[in-house]
């Protein structure tokens, strides 16, 4: 079976690399419970992580290596499109030779990390008890709150929540000044959605 050559950005590899790991990371946060034991909250998921290794052989190993450092050196995230993995916008934040380099070997490994992107528009400082312009659960005129409100499931937390209604988690904080920590609430809470 042929699989699609691995891409990221304008660099295409000659061959796949040999190795790949991909390490998938969830957020937790441990709260002691009086007398002993500890309850287990969820904080979302996390960025994944892809690492290889590879090898350039034959004439021109050296030379295909040098244009790969090129891409590193260039900044910012970029398109990576991987034979086993979805097309995701990653930052290539590693890239080792191995073994000392020859003009026709070269074994080298690498890493990316996931760009979920959900903050394209930057992060914005909150300053609480002033309204902010992302905070429009209020229709003009009449002073009614956002008539969408959601009930806190266990496993929830503000993150996934603004993730699913597609929200800002910045928007989706100052909408709940009920909420005194952004990073723990319980079941049963009642979050506004803006």
């Amino acid at each position: 079976m042929q699989l699609t050559p691995m891409r990221y950005k304008d660099y295409t590899w000659p061959h796949n690399p040999e190795v790949y790991a991909v390490d998938y990371r969830r957020r937790m946060a441990v709260h002691q419970v009086p007398y002993g034991g500890s309850v287990l909250q969820e904080l979302g998921y996390s960025y994944r992580v892809l690492r290889g290794e590879g090898v350039f052989a034959g004439e021109g190993a050296y030379q295909q290596f040098q244009k790969l450092a090129e891409v590193f050196r260039d900044s910012g995230p970029g398109l990576l499109v991987h034979p086993v993995w979805q097309a995701e916008k990653v930052w290539f934040v590693s890239l080792t030779v191995t073994e000392e380099p020859l003009p026709d070997y070269v074994r080298y490994s690498f890493e990316f990390w996931e760009d979920w992107g959900g903050y394209d528009s930057g992060l914005k400082e909150i300053n609480p008890g002033k309204p902010t312009p992302s905070d429009s659960g209020t229709s003009a005129g009449t002073g009614t709150a956002s008539s969408t409100v959601y009930t806190v499931k266990k496993g929830d937390t503000l993150w996934g929540i603004a993730r699913r209604y597609g929200v800002p988690l910045t928007a989706l904080i100052a909408a709940n000044p009920q909420i005194k920590n952004p990073n723990l609430i319980y079941p049963g809470n009642r979050v506004n959605i803006p």
